[in-house]
């Protein structure tokens, strides 16, 4: 058997791409400021986490489109995990110098996290479609090559609905699905695969929702309500998306469900 580490045929920076990895970051500002490496790695890293929840998104889909709910739910397993470090992550630009922060914030105009195309692909597949911001990446062709895919692709919720309208389910209206969420809740053990998918579904829905608020409490505390850097009202604009709903029925089932005597 060959020694550790004596004429390996595959080495770990070689399978990993390490030497390429640590010269991605490059810095805008001059003289380069302390913090400015810390927010590109954290942007990049963000970015990585993006396409793998993409990857096992896409998984859950077309396992729901086998039937194969054991499988969708071990990839929303996933997504959910991955979800949380992207929530605690946030936190880490929090320990960049207010001050350092704008030593290199105007070298990044008009460049904005607005134009996360992956972030965009995630809410596009999670359910969140919108025509305005598919328009706003026609600058981008790959990015607007990719969201525009998205867009005309049928999401996770609408492949849940199919799902549960193959098992037998009325879901062919809001009411009715309503009712059905509400029916699997009240009878987790006739349903239980189902019942663990919906309580997936939803949890990703909420860590998306956590993200966004944790989003907004770093930005508000690193820059308070200044503009921007890509022209948006910042934080202002980020509390506007809040609100957002992936699977607003499920959410709406909740008020509905009482205890069966």
């Amino acid at each position: 058997m060959t020694e550790y580490g004596e004429n390996p045929k595959l080495s770990y920076n070689e399978y990993l791409k390490v030497p390429e990895l640590i010269i991605l970051q490059e810095t805008l500002s001059e003289p380069t400021s302390h913090d400015e490496l810390l927010f590109i790695i954290i942007h990049q890293t963000y970015e990585l986490w993006f396409k793998q929840v993409l990857h096992e998104v896409d998984a859950s889909i077309q396992w729901m489109n086998e039937g194969r709910k054991f499988r969708t739910n071990h990839s929303l397993k996933a997504v959910n995990a991955i979800e949380k470090i992207m929530v605690s992550q946030i936190h880490v630009l929090e320990s960049m110098a207010q001050i350092g922060f704008l030593e290199f914030r105007d070298k990044l105009n008009p460049a904005s996290g607005f134009q996360s195309m992956q972030f965009r692909e995630l809410e596009f597949v999670s359910g969140a479609k919108d025509q305005k911001i598919l328009d706003f990446f026609e600058f981008d062709e790959f990015a607007h090559e990719r969201l525009t895919k998205r867009f005309n692709s049928p999401s996770l919720p609408d492949t849940f609905w199919d799902l549960l309208k193959r098992e037998g389910f009325e879901v062919s209206d809001k009411d009715g699905k309503i009712k059905t969420i509400v029916e699997i809740l009240t009878h987790p053990e006739d349903h239980h695969e189902l019942f663990i998918m919906q309580d997936l579904l939803i949890e990703h829905d909420e860590n998306i929702a956590l993200w966004r608020y944790h989003h907004v409490l770093m930005v508000e505390r690193m820059l308070g309500m200044k503009r921007g850097t890509g022209g948006s009202a910042g934080a202002g604009y980020l509390r506007t998306t809040l609100s957002k709903k992936f699977f607003p029925e499920f959410w709406e089932a909740r008020t509905y469900l009482e205890v069966v005597k």
